[in-house]
């Protein structure tokens, strides 16, 4: 199959939808207003992100071209995008953020990580205590570009600096 925008294929587009009626159809309009030709869809209302959103998967067909217009599109009505295609998020990496308000600033460290870095939370395992006053560690699992671990490791290491975190750095193959 091919059009005036050059060789079909199929993608893979992973989100994150707000919980609200409608959010599924406002994430499908950009597909159809870009010529995407929708292969599956994958929405498990009762899982949720580490960002307490509901992942959806969507499969479909469409030129490169159009896939950047329909990214694009997503990301203008607000809807995260968490994977378009093969080539975003290629890599995995995991930190470890330590402080006495982690629990406390939960929400706010996850919006400043995939704001200010170029990194998705994808997996979040927090252990704490009950007491406001002690200390809480977050084991983040974080989507990366590929060749971008330098510098999503940096930004984050500013973000804990900045929210008064300390921040453990991944051990990297090879290192023992």
């Amino acid at each position: 199959m091919s059009d005036e925008h050059g060789s079909t294929r199929a993608h893979t587009v992973r989100l994150e939808l707000v919980d609200e009626p409608g959010e599924l159809l406002r994430a499908l309009e950009p597909i159809a207003e870009n010529g995407g030709n929708l292969l599956s869809i994958f929405h498990e209302r009762g899982s949720v992100t580490p960002r307490g959103r509901i992942p959806v998967e969507i499969d479909l067909e469409c030129a490169p071209e159009q896939l950047e217009q329909i990214t694009a599109a997503l990301r203008d009505r607000g809807i995260n995008v968490i994977q378009a295609g093969t080539e975003k998020y290629g890599e995995e990496v995991l930190v470890l953020l330590i402080g006495a308000r982690l629990e406390e600033d939960l929400s706010a460290t996850i919006e400043r990580i995939e704001s200010e870095t170029p990194a998705s939370v994808i997996d979040l395992s927090l252990s704490g205590a009950t007491d406001t006053e002690a200390v809480s560690s977050g084991r983040f699992r974080l989507a990366l570009e590929a060749g971008a671990a330098d510098a999503a490791l940096d930004a984050v290491r500013q973000v804990a600096t900045d929210m008064d975190l300390r921040f453990v750095a991944p051990l990297v193959e090879g290192s023992r």
